[in-house]
């Protein structure tokens, strides 16, 4: 018998909003905001594990969530593998302009080093991330390139954000902004075990299992399966460090079946203290240095108002839920009427993205619906969006409801 035991009745460790989570990648939908969905949902990819399983003592799930918990690992550093398959359609040559929106390839005052924007490109394909920890005040993430690298570097107050390849640095503080601005990285299967364990509820099915071999270490398998149907999740595993309660690995597949949609894995992974000068930074000499001011920091989705693809589809007011579980979707109104929009830069975008959509109508009128493997967006004709990880007769059901 494998050395395991299951356990659904999870009564896992939640915040006050538990759909927080899902509201951030609901308002990412694509093609509203292609790079919103690797931001909400970077991480859930093909796991990175050895061969051979471990033999581990009994576990409960609800004793392996508390694990995770506890778990308080403060010096780490290692190589994480992400990998991401939303089955985004190629955009070609408009892909700048569809992202400028975001900070990418934008005018202004927009910094290429600036991580909102950078840490975006993950959203597709497969990347290499060095990781390093030493307390709640160093941290540093370096994402590695073909012949160049981006560092984002939390060194007490200052976090630093450097782009090699365009010499550019982004400068901000962790004190005064009116956010936690701590550079721990956003990319780590912890942070996605994090996020997706606030969605645990009594819709959800949560088991161990079995055991497994990631980085060299032993660790359980959690697994968590939506008991709704609607939802295109089909299963979360999580792998857990059996000594340190560290997620090492985190997997989302979708209902629809093949490869994962998502995988975050270590691929090497140490406990030790990382040198001091790991987190060390001096802006190179002739560098271009942004300076973000206190309190000027943009919304986690971003864009203002109006600024390329992104900036247009933001919502007048923040989004609401509908439903529960992982059939909730968020909505929110663009103010836009009159359908897609045309984007800053000028050109038929709205006509270009109608060519990617599925053209749906319902109790609620017309709208376009936009697919990924994951995420679903439907854009009304009157400039309302509904998104969400649900199919798009659950989204054209949410939007009747309102109605």
């Amino acid at each position: 018998m494998a050395p395991y035991e299951s356990d659904d009745a999870v009564g896992a460790a939640r915040d006050e909003n538990p759909r927080s989570g899902r509201r951030k990648a609901a308002r990412y939908a694509v093609p509203v905001a292609v790079v919103g969905v690797a931001a909400a949902t970077i991480g859930l990819v093909p796991a990175l594990a050895d061969s051979g399983d471990p033999d581990l003592p009994k576990i409960s799930a609800q004793q392996l969530i508390n694990k995770i918990a506890k778990s308080d690992v403060q010096q780490l550093s290692g190589t994480v593998k992400v990998s991401t398959d939303l089955g985004l359609p190629d955009l070609g040559g408009l892909e700048d302009s569809l992202l400028s929106g975001a900070g990418r390839g934008g005018s202004g005052d927009d910094s290429a080093a600036d991580p909102q924007a950078k840490l975006t490109e993950l959203v597709s394909g497969t990347h290499t991330l060095r990781v390093a920890a030493d307390g709640p005040d160093r941290q540093k993430l370096s994402l590695l390139e073909s012949g160049a690298e981006y560092s984002l570097i939390h060194d007490g107050k200052d976090v630093w954000g450097y782009d090699s390849k365009s010499n550019q640095v982004h400068h901000s503080t962790a004190a005064g902004s009116g956010t936690d601005r701590r550079a721990e990285p956003p990319a780590t299967p912890k942070d996605f075990a994090d996020e997706a364990l606030k969605s645990v509820d009594d819709t959800t099915s949560v088991t161990v299992d079995g055991t497994a071999q990631v980085a060299g270490r032993d660790a359980y398998k959690l697994l968590i399966q939506p008991r709704q149907s609607g939802t295109t999740v089909g299963a979360i595993s999580i792998a857990v460090d059996a000594k340190t309660g560290l997620p090492l690995k985190f997997t989302l597949t979708p209902k629809s079946g093949g490869a994962a949609v998502l995988d975050a894995g270590f691929t090497q992974v140490s406990f030790a203290k990382p040198a001091a000068s790991t987190f060390d930074f001096t802006p190179p000499k002739g560098a271009k240095v942004t300076e973000e001011k206190d309190g000027a920091q943009a919304p986690e989705h971003a864009p203002k108002h109006g600024e390329g693809l992104a900036g247009g589809l933001e919502g007048k007011d923040g989004p609401k839920v509908l439903g529960k579980g992982w059939t909730s979707v968020a909505t929110f109104d663009t103010g836009a009427e009159g359908g897609l929009p045309t984007g800053s830069r000028g050109g038929d975008l709205g006509g270009f993205l109608g060519s990617l959509g599925e053209k749906v109508s319902g109790k609620f009128g017309k709208g376009t619906v936009f697919s990924t493997r994951l995420v679903n967006a439907l854009i009304t004709d009157d400039g309302k969006v509904y998104a969400g990880a649900v199919t798009k007769d659950a989204l054209v059901k949410a939007a009747d409801a309102e109605k």
